[in-house]
């Protein structure tokens, strides 16, 4: 009995929740998520949507998929029948044209795009207004996909503006 009581004197009390605690928990909860989260993400295991701007497919996106290990990155697909919905942002983000033929109009300019294309949105301070077209037939969407690097957008105080919703989208 003595010696159980010897070794409970022993133990540490448990230390207090508080801000560096929480810290510390999160920082092993990221190196975790680096180590067991998925390295490769199947386009089978996220869902395609109708938003504002259009139909989109994230792969990466910390608000909605925690569980991936690149939380700084936001990568997602746009398919475009007609045309996207017109927004403005800081920019600074880039797009890969994977299928079709269009165009994105920023800032008033049209600039032409086909598949194998790399757009950049310039950064720039009050935003980029831009829109995005299919030259093709709306049975037969264009699709890219974006990455944007999530701390930059953040030092860039990037803020999103609809301006205007795609023609797809029903409220």
């Amino acid at each position: 009995m003595a010696e159980r009581e010897r070794v409970k004197e022993r133990e540490r009390p448990p230390i207090s929740d508080n801000i560096y605690e929480r810290n510390m928990r999160q920082r092993k909860d990221f190196v975790e998520r680096n180590l067991t989260g998925p390295v490769v993400i199947k386009k089978s295991s996220r869902k395609l949507f109708q938003a504002r701007q259009g139909k989109l497919l994230y792969y990466l996106c910390p608000n909605n998929h925690p569980e991936t290990p690149l939380q700084h990155w936001r990568v997602f697909i746009q398919e475009i029948r007609t045309n996207s919905g017109k927004h403005r942002h800081a920019g600074g983000l880039l797009i890969y044209v994977l299928h079709g033929d269009g165009y994105t109009v920023v800032d008033g300019v049209r600039l032409d795009w086909t598949k194998g294309d790399l757009v950049q949105l310039p950064m720039k301070v009050g935003g980029v207004e831009h829109q995005h077209f299919n030259l093709g037939p709306p049975s037969d969407p264009a699709i890219w996909i974006a990455i944007i690097n999530l701390p930059i957008h953040d030092y860039l105080a990037s803020d999103l503006e609809q301006l205007e919703n795609s023609p797809d989208f029903k409220e």
